[in-house]
């Protein structure tokens, strides 16, 4: 399978779940929305440009603001986490690390260590954002510490068992 089509299965797979599953759950939806459709984002692989990446996820988060009728917010949070994740990569790996020798970012490829900080920097990067640009609307400042907190907390239980259900096995590149 093209790699193309594999990264677009997934895309749609995360949008279909957010939509239709994790955004429809009631007693969870006052305080508490999971979202894990940004770990399309972080999943996408090393050697894909800065400005493309941007552009990938500003276009994959305006189609989940589409389908839930938002004015852009998860765009915009998209668009942050594809502009900070080449920064933390670059942080938490070795220059001749796992970026030339694996295709994307992954247990396999950069140790559970620096895949976890990757991951919970990212996932709090994202809800803090989304949760401002909410409240800017309503809510006091506890509410806002208190959605962040228990979003990110239900968000990283679903990304790990995400990432337990699909064990994603990078192939180590020889060639450049």
């Amino acid at each position: 399978m093209s790699d193309f089509l594999k990264h677009s299965m997934r895309a749609l797979l995360f949008l279909l779940v957010q939509v239709f599953v994790l955004h429809k759950i009631p007693p969870l939806h006052q305080f508490v929305v999971p979202y894990i459709y940004f770990l399309f984002i972080i999943w996408l692989p090393f050697n894909t440009g800065r400005t493309w990446l941007m552009i990938i996820a500003f276009i994959y988060g305006l189609a989940l603001d589409y389908f839930l009728m938002w004015p852009g917010i998860h765009a915009a949070a998209c668009v942050m986490i594809a502009y900070l994740r080449p920064f933390l990569v670059n942080l938490l790996i070795r220059q001749e690390g796992a970026e030339q020798s694996y295709g994307a970012p992954s247990i396999n490829s950069m140790g559970w260590a620096p895949y976890s900080v990757l991951v919970v920097v990212l996932t709090l990067v994202h809800h803090t954002y989304l949760v401002f640009l909410e409240w800017l609307s309503f809510g006091s400042f506890w509410y806002f510490l208190g959605k962040v907190g228990a979003s990110t907390g239900v968000s990283l239980l679903l990304i790990l068992v995400t990432e337990m259900l699909f064990y994603r096995k990078e192939k180590f590149r020889t060639n450049m």
